[in-house]
């Protein structure tokens, strides 16, 4: 590593551990004759939400992208025409091997390589941006937030809900005592949008030359590489598959799988659940039970589901439950009160009135005063916290970010388990089930390892 780079990321990195010091210093000095200088930055996956990340930050002024990583070379051939004299890599170990210059990483590939990228990344003092959900697992999520804190890097969960004014004007709302008790939040998806509720196709087929499958598969166990499901088969003739190209796990539908991804609660409960999350600072759930589900986890997540998170009442917030819908599913007729609820929403049921289908808006609280921080956008303000030396600007920082997947991704394990289950965050154990401890972290292939 050159001495010119090992003192700016050290410089960066001191600004940070002040706990007053990025508040006392004006943003435009905080870098002295650095304020100018572009912050460099790697890109670990690059289509998809890669692709729309790594546009949404190389778009920043004063930002560089100096080093690219996709499994898919062909993917990596577009990404590096569009940022000429950028490295390229097709495994992302290699890629932080060879950091030199990078001052942070934005990381989108599938699931279940979130934290081996960004772990990984953050020790080796690297500001990082993470697609949600944050994490495969919930040990993972853990790690992530442990792990920021310790090397005080700027952070961010790949979420533009935690900024957005609705949500943020949802939050005032319910902490202005308008709404009464918060005792219950309903959220709901049109996920999955990809196929769940399937065994894995038999056979095996040569891997594409294109794709490196070694680092797709990453920490995961390896499997045999299946393009598309076969014709027959009865995930073949699914209208969302069709126009999905029929893909059984590369590119998006890994989504379904339980070694690669978190369905449909992993996908979108990040984005949903902040508005009684954060409104209420929720913490951890004291448990989660499956209330409908259209079959068990094997391999895949199921098609639909309804669950319930409780969240045991503390000081003067009583009992909290978070109802999640996926697959068609959604909160009970009576409770939307003879409304047509869109594909994706939600409801939140106070004591003194109701915000949802059927019932008031966030408009119908404009007397509710505006307490709350405005951050900036997605990047911009993870790029703002770089450049000030200030882990707390971002919108959604892996400090709240971590304990939010926590509680998101308990909900898988009950489903797995197909069993209540009665979590301890202190003491990071499922009290009731000694079985379902095994599902809160995932064992990593050699080399892959956190």
């Amino acid at each position: 590593m050159n001495s010119c780079h090992l003192s700016r990321r050290m410089w960066l990195k001191s600004v940070a551990t002040g706990l007053g010091s990025a508040i006392l210093i004006p943003g435009g000095l905080a870098r002295g004759s650095r304020a100018n200088e572009a912050i460099q930055v790697g890109i670990i996956a690059t289509g998809g939400r890669g692709r729309a990340n790594m546009e949404g930050v190389a778009a920043l002024p004063g930002v560089r992208i100096v080093a690219l990583c996709e499994v898919d070379r062909g993917r990596l051939q577009q990404a590096a025409q569009r940022y000429p004299g950028a490295r390229t890599d097709t495994d992302f170990r290699h890629m932080l091997d060879h950091a030199d210059g990078l001052d942070a990483v934005v990381i989108s590939t599938p699931d279940h390589t979130h934290a081996a990228a960004a772990v990984r990344a953050m020790r080796q003092g690297l500001h990082c941006f993470c697609e949600k959900p944050l994490t495969r697992s919930v040990y993972e999520a853990r790690v992530m937030r442990e792990v920021a804190a310790e090397q005080q890097v700027v952070t961010q969960m790949g979420t533009p809900a935690r900024g957005n004014e609705d949500v943020i004007r949802l939050v005032e709302i319910i902490r202005s005592g308008a709404l009464g008790d918060l005792i219950e939040a309903h959220y709901w998806t049109n996920r999955p949008i990809w196929p769940q509720g399937f065994d894995r196709p038999s056979g095996e087929e040569p891997v594409p030359e294109s794709l490196d499958w070694e680092s797709w598969i990453g920490p995961a166990p390896m499997r045999p590489f299946v393009a598309r499901w076969p014709a027959g088969h009865p995930v073949y003739d699914l209208p969302d598959n069709r126009r999905r190209g029929g893909y059984v796990y590369h590119p998006f539908v890994w989504r379904g799988w339980w070694d690669f991804g978190t369905g449909a609660l992993g996908d979108i409960a990040p984005h949903q659940w902040h508005s009684a999350y954060w409104g209420l600072e929720l913490g951890a759930p004291s448990s989660v039970q499956v209330l409908e589900t259209s079959g068990p986890v094997t391999e895949m997540f199921p098609a639909a589901t309804t669950l319930q998170f409780d969240f045991a009442a503390t000081g003067d917030r009583p009992t909290t439950k978070i109802f999640w819908y996926d697959g068609g599913h959604f909160p009970p007729a009576d409770l939307l009160a003879g409304a047509t609820p869109a594909p994706n929403g939600s409801l939140l049921v106070g004591t003194k009135a109701v915000i949802g289908p059927g019932h008031q808006s966030v408009g119908d609280f404009e007397d509710v005063p505006r307490t709350l921080r405005r951050p900036g956008g997605l990047y911009q303000s993870w790029v703002d916290g770089i450049r000030h030396g200030d882990p707390r600007e971002p919108s959604c920082a892996f400090d709240y970010a971590g304990p939010l997947n926590e509680a998101c991704l308990l909900g898988n394990i009950a489903l797995k388990m197909e069993q209540r289950i009665e979590w301890d965050g202190v003491a990071f154990r499922i009290t009731n089930s000694e079985p379902a401890n095994q599902y809160l972290h995932a064992e990593y292939r050699s080399g892959w390892e956190l």
